[in-house]
């Protein structure tokens, strides 16, 4: 970042940007560069009354069946809420009350949408449709609440496949879904109106959130170094179990899934980080089945091969069907091939 001929400029790839009339631009420049961090903005008005304190007993429960003897068993309410760091005294200003992370945790749906409007986690699922979707839940609740929420989506969508790891027979699906859903939830940027999202494909999961990002481009998981976003955030999703030590989740999306269809996921940290997990087989990785397919199903494979861009209106167009028939036809290919839809690169891919 440079100040020059009083124009703020941003270093962006090989180039430097000047950013000085986007307020947007500069905003997302002050945050990157902050050390302070958003889910500890205090907000001295809000009340007791503002929090679904109902949910508390169900966090002592997750807290205790993690660890017997956690400390939240035997604390009240404002105790616990105290030691999760949710109600806090800023020591400079001398502000006291309940902070960010405090309303996303337990706030009322109109109190978070009151204090961070543009917090909303769209989920998506995309098969048949593939130019629009399928299925779709929009989550703006509480955190506690959006996780269950979005772990049951992923798993609505999902083959469940059972492996036995370290003697242990276990879904592997849950864990990835549940590395994904912490991910997106507690270490986005909570400041910028950008709806993070989950989409569920056939052949692959993949999510979008706002970022601080410290470290851009690809995460190599044997050579990174974890920063925490939202630190009170992880510790509260660590003390119920739904999230391990900072920097356990890459590790495990790359083990887990691995073991579910034997590729690798890909990480891309920016000023939104991106999360690609295959869900194809082995036996899909390894090539296209043209055997089982009609010649119909083969003319059209062909054509989206010669023509990646080729839209399915024009796939209809082509081979004088009905949209419909063209999208259930493009269902059965997806069958027994790796063929998808990139919705944001508006292309085919196979493999």
């Amino acid at each position: 970042m440079e100040f020059c001929n009083k124009r703020i400029w941003d270093r962006n790839g090989d180039a430097d940007q000047d950013i000085t009339n986007s307020l947007n631009l500069v905003a997302n420049l002050y945050n990157r560069k902050s050390s302070s961090y958003h889910e500890r903005k205090i907000f001295p008005y809000a009340k007791t009354e503002h929090l679904r304190l109902d949910l508390l007993p169900r966090v002592r429960k997750m807290a205790t069946s993690r660890r017997p003897d956690h400390p939240w068993k035997d604390m009240d309410d404002m105790e616990l809420l105290r030691n999760a760091g949710l109600y806090e005294e800023n020591l400079l200003t001398g502000e006291k009350g309940f902070n960010l992370a405090a309303i996303l945790l337990l706030g009322k749906d109109e109190t978070i949408q009151s204090v961070c409007p543009g917090y909303r986690t769209d989920a998506i699922f995309r098969d048949e449709h593939l130019d629009r979707y399928d299925d779709r839940l929009t989550v703006e609740t509480n955190l506690i609440e959006s996780y269950d929420l979005l772990t049951e989506f992923v798993a609505k969508h999902t083959d469940d496949k059972f492996f036995l790891v370290d003697n242990a027979n276990m879904s592997v699906r849950d864990v990835i879904a549940r590395e994904i859903v912490s991910n997106i939830l507690v270490h986005r940027e909570f400041s910028s109106a950008f709806p993070a999202k989950i989409v569920i494909e056939p052949n692959r999961i993949v999510t979008e959130n706002w970022n601080r990002a410290q470290y851009p481009g690809e995460i190599d998981p044997n050579a990174f170094t974890p920063y925490p976003k939202n630190p009170i955030l992880a510790r509260f999703f660590m003390n119920v179990g739904r999230a391990d030590t900072l920097g356990s989740g890459v590790r495990n999306l790359y083990k887990y899934t691995k073991i579910y269809c034997g590729g690798e996921p890909t990480l891309e940290e920016g000023d939104v980080f991106r999360i690609h997990v295959p869900l194809q087989t082995n036996e899909q990785k390894s090539g296209t089945s043209y055997d089982t397919l009609t010649e119909r199903q083969r003319l059209i494979l062909d054509a989206v091969t010669a023509n990646p861009k080729i839209q399915v209106e024009k796939l209809a167009e082509l081979f004088d069907l009905s949209r419909s028939t063209i999208n259930r036809e493009i269902k059965e290919i997806r069958k027994t091939t790796s063929l998808y839809f990139d919705k944001k690169e508006q292309r085919w891919f196979i493999g």
